[in-house]
C-alpha cells in the first residue's frame, strides 16, 4: 500500500515533467532496438 501512495505523490509532483520524461523514455527504448538491430544491417 505504501508502494502506491509513493507512486501516486510522485506522479502527482512531477506533473510538468511527466511527458517529457516519458518521451525520453520512448527515445532511448527506441535507440536500444537500433542499436541491437544494428549488426544486421551490416
Amino acid at each position: 500500500m505504501t508502494t502506491l501512495k509513493t507512486l501516486k505523490s510522485i506522479a502527482t509532483r512531477s506533473q510538468d515533467t511527466l511527458l517529457q520524461d516519458a518521451i525520453g523514455a520512448a527515445a532511448l527504448v527506441v535507440m536500444l532496438v537500433v542499436g541491437l538491430h544494428m549488426p544486421a544491417f551490416v
